[in-house]
């Protein structure tokens, strides 16, 4: 069992690189909004308590199943201790089954991820982005109220790599990433 997670700030291509990392590996994609949009559309508003529920029973089926891995998005802000406290959680419901661990930090320049936000796919994904003036001021007052870009040495795992993807596709970013964790 693998789980990779895939963290990185607002619009930098998490969910594409996902989608083209499950088409080049038999790993299967869980990005962040596959629990968000549904509790908004169902609900019509945010519901941290219901998104992590949803989340926690993925993880924990998904963990003690016999799929190959899972990939997991989510941004990260690091200036959160309950951001690391997360993602440690999720890291020990996969630990339990002896998972291995892998994180890809993907960066990209507030310019190209206002433009990758507003994208085909990432609409086509996540019905609560098509509002593009409120999406575009989200991005923005995250950028201002967290760290999503971690620090040169601040992440400290065997199995992490970070990844300007500024001008690179989402298959050559993939395909890195599959090469350097032999997936």
């Amino acid at each position: 069992m693998k789980l990779v997670f895939i963290i990185g700030n607002t619009a930098v291509g998490k969910m594409t690189v996902g989608q083209e990392l499950t088409k080049i590996t038999d790993l299967r994609l869980f990005h962040n909004h596959m629990a968000i949009e549904p509790v908004l559309e169902v609900f019509g508003y945010f519901d941290g308590k219901i998104i992590s529920r949803i989340r926690e029973t993925v993880f924990e089926e998904f963990a003690k199943s016999q799929q190959y891995g899972l990939i997991f998005t989510y941004m990260w802000a690091f200036d959160q201790q309950s951001d690391w406290d997360y993602v440690d959680h999720v890291c020990d419901i996969f630990r339990k089954h002896n998972a291995e661990i892998y994180y890809v930090e993907l960066v990209a320049h507030q310019e190209i991820r206002l433009q990758r936000n507003i994208t085909e796919n990432r609409l086509k994904n996540k019905a609560s982005k098509r509002k593009i003036e409120m999406s575009n001021q989200r991005l923005l007052n995250d950028d201002n109220n967290y760290r999503c870009v971690s620090n040169d040495g601040e992440i400290t795992f065997d199995n992490y790599i970070k990844i300007d993807n500024s001008n690179l596709s989402a298959e050559i970013v993939a395909q890195m990433i599959k090469e350097r964790f032999e997936l």
